[in-house]
């Protein structure tokens, strides 16, 4: 893609707004972090633009105060109204706190405690409404309209836009300063995490007038990849779902402005798995000692995706750091994937034969190895089924050859580190198989992590199917991931359908997982 920043006709001064945004009386100029781990690593000098060390733990208070500080006294005196889970919350609370002005915040009832608390904290008023993002922003709408409010939009307003773009400032200043002190070499690319797009519009834009050598690249999750999807389609492309796990960047449809930014201004977009982002939440932590949320991270994720892609050494790189605002429960979750993103470890299932010493003989064949966890319970008396997390030192290549050494060995092998499934219930079940169980149904859901989330599944379900397996595990974020065994006849089937649609919980059928029929069936 050939960006094409002189031809914005849309947004003639666009720049110049950029420069007159006023966000310093709430925002400080972010420091520019080398962060010497990662380069190291990588083989290229990364730097760290550290929005996460803002008073609100993220980069959204720009953005938001420089629109809400631009309203007229009529509209002032209003009252402004947001729907935000998060960041974007907290900087229109902020704003209107600072500005004096009425505020009321719409949330999912989803939101987890802390930022509701965070958002009340600055005094607006909070209502709770629906379970995602979607159902609270048309609520907000709905009273927007009802009691004559006015919208901040989280990302598709040029104001907005133009906050966000002041980090673009800054970090050319930072380098520039960089590089009088220093042999530092010019800045290659930058690595932008994208939502709705406001953030990366921003930047894009900005970067591109002054120095468009530079590259932009945008970074998405790869379950949230709304800009991917307009840039391929050259078209706005309404997702059907998106993931959960990174967020802050949960949009289903980039914005209209951001996207006629963007599609001029950005060089690329690549996508990190849920795996590579708990792998960057470690590194950022290694370099900095600090915590960024899932998708404060995204951008080292992408960018270390596109370094792996395209084999580049000697580079600078810049990776924005946009938010730390996380619930402390879900450390426990990314811990545990930060390796498998790192391709540190690999998670498989072995049969090996039920005989004393078998166990003893698989561990010589693994060699020296470490093992990071073992799972097991007598199920037959002929074979044995395990579930091994096992070290690698030298990544996927080593997987490769540890899965070819166990299959000369006569060992049946199964890689399970990329069975969502697998990494997020098995592990944890293993020994749980019965016999006699007929005509169960494995299904994955994502159930609002809220009270009563669970009755209104049963409700909904009524009398009409046993239960046969259930497991949940809270990973501290806005929805649960639940593992149901259900046992629905042949004949059920249309009934079936119509409760898991009904239901409105995102879901996955299950039962054609090979986890399920080795573990659990």
């Amino acid at each position: 893609m050939t960006p094409e920043h002189q031809k914005l006709p849309k947004f003639p001064d666009l720049v110049a707004k950029i420069k007159k945004a006023n966000v310093y009386e709430v925002a400080v100029e972010s420091p520019l972090d080398f962060a010497p781990s990662l380069s190291e690593k990588l083989g290229n000098k990364i730097y760290l633009k550290r929005e996460d060390l803002q008073s609100v733990f993220s980069f959204k208070l720009r953005g938001s105060y420089n629109k809400i500080s631009q309203l007229s006294e009529q509209e002032r005196q209003a009252g402004i109204i947001a729907a935000s889970a998060g960041n974007h919350a907290q900087g229109v609370a902020l704003a209107a706190q600072r500005l004096n002005i009425a505020a009321t915040i719409v949330m999912p009832k989803t939101t987890p405690r802390i930022k509701v608390e965070s958002v009340a904290s600055y005094g607006p008023k909070i209502v709770l409404h629906g379970n995602t993002y979607d159902d609270a922003c048309a609520h907000a709408y709905e009273l927007a309209e009802k009691e004559q409010f006015v919208f901040i939009h989280p990302y598709d307003d040029i104001d907005v836009i133009c906050g966000q773009g002041t980090i673009a400032i800054e970090i050319l200043h930072q380098m520039e300063t960089l590089q009088a002190s220093t042999k530092q070499q010019p800045i290659d690319a930058i690595f932008v995490p994208v939502g709705g797009g406001g953030l990366i519009a921003g930047i894009s834009a900005y970067i591109k007038s002054v120095n468009p050598d530079i590259k932009i690249i945008g970074v998405e999750a790869e379950d949230s990849a709304c800009l991917y999807a307009a840039m391929q389609a050259g078209e706005r492309v309404e997702l059907e779902q998106v993931g959960i796990f990174a967020d802050g960047v949960a949009v289903r449809k980039v914005g209209e402005q951001t996207f006629d930014i963007a599609k001029h201004c950005v060089d690329e977009v690549v996508l990190a798995t849920t795996d590579e982002i708990c792998a960057a939440v470690k590194d950022i932590f290694d370099d900095t000692r600090s915590i960024a949320e899932p998708a404060g991270a995204l951008a080292v994720a992408g960018m270390k995706r596109y370094i792996a892609d395209h084999d580049v050494t000697g580079k600078t790189f810049v990776a924005i750091d946009s938010g730390a605002n996380m619930n402390f429960d879900r450390l426990r979750h990314i811990s545990e994937r930060a390796e498998l993103g790192e391709h540190r470890e690999a998670l498989i299932a072995v049969t090996i034969p039920e005989t004393p010493g078998s166990f003893r003989q698989f561990c010589e064949t693994i060699g020296t190895r470490g093992i990071t966890e073992f799972n097991y319970r007598y199920s037959q008396p002929e074979q044995a089924h395990v579930f091994v997390g096992v070290q690698m030192q030298s990544g996927v290549h080593e997987k490769d050859d540890l899965m070819a050494k166990l299959t000369s060995q006569d060992y049946p092998v199964l890689d399970m580190t990329d069975n969502e499934m697998a990494k997020l219930h098995i592990r944890y079940m293993v020994g749980g198989r019965v016999d006699g169980v007929k005509n169960e149904r494995l299904y994955r859901f994502e159930f609002p992590e809220r009270p009563g989330a669970l009755l209104r599944f049963l409700n909904k379900m009524g009398q009409q199917w046993n239960i046969s397996l259930f497991h949940y595990r809270n990973h501290g974020a806005a929805y649960g991931r639940v593992l149901v065994g259900m046992q629905v006849p042949d004949g059920d089937e249309p009934q079936f359908k119509v409760f898991l649609d009904e239901i409105g919980y995102r879901y996955w059928d299950e039962s054609s997982n090979p986890a399920y029929s080795l573990f659990l069936n």
